[in-house]
């Protein structure tokens, strides 16, 4: 899966997230994607997760975060992942998200969020998922394994 179409690949991955508030998290996973030419605007992109998560947080139980929305900046459907040792603030519950999943998806395209939002779901469910992507060392193995999961 190194295509540029590829969902998620390895330099979409951030095994070190800086710390930080919401905002700077999303900010430099969403840099990644820009790096990519996955997002055409950073500023537009922002705004429109911003707007996103002002409607509800996107912080679930047990680490995690997962900031999504549609955007006429995102050229193609694309998961970006980051894990953060020090935790950001996405509004769960039970405290600061470790493991960040940037859902971008284009304005005009279809349910391919909501697919792969629900796909993340389920996965996210089992602790072995999540262990393995707290115990991962290498982004491109990472990467893969959330490809197949995801897609499976």
């Amino acid at each position: 899966m190194t295509t540029s179409t590829a969902l998620i690949t390895a330099d979409l991955v951030d095994l070190d997230l800086p710390a930080g508030d919401r905002a700077a998290a999303v900010r430099s996973l969403a840099e990644r994607l820009v790096a990519a030419g996955r997002v055409s605007d950073l500023e537009q992109f922002l705004a429109d997760v911003e707007a996103r998560e002002a409607q509800m947080p996107t912080g679930l139980e047990g680490g995690i975060g997962i900031p999504h929305c549609r955007s006429a900046a995102v050229t193609v459907p694309t998961l970006g992942f980051g894990r953060s040792a020090a935790g950001v603030d996405f509004g769960a519950e039970d405290g600061p998200a470790d493991l960040v999943f940037l859902i971008a998806a284009p304005a005009g395209g279809g349910d391919e969020h909501m697919t792969v939002l629900a796909a993340l779901a389920r996965r996210l469910m089992r602790s072995s998922f999540k262990d393995t992507l707290r115990q991962a060392t290498d982004a491109a193995q990472a990467a893969d394994f959330i490809a197949k999961e995801v897609s499976a």
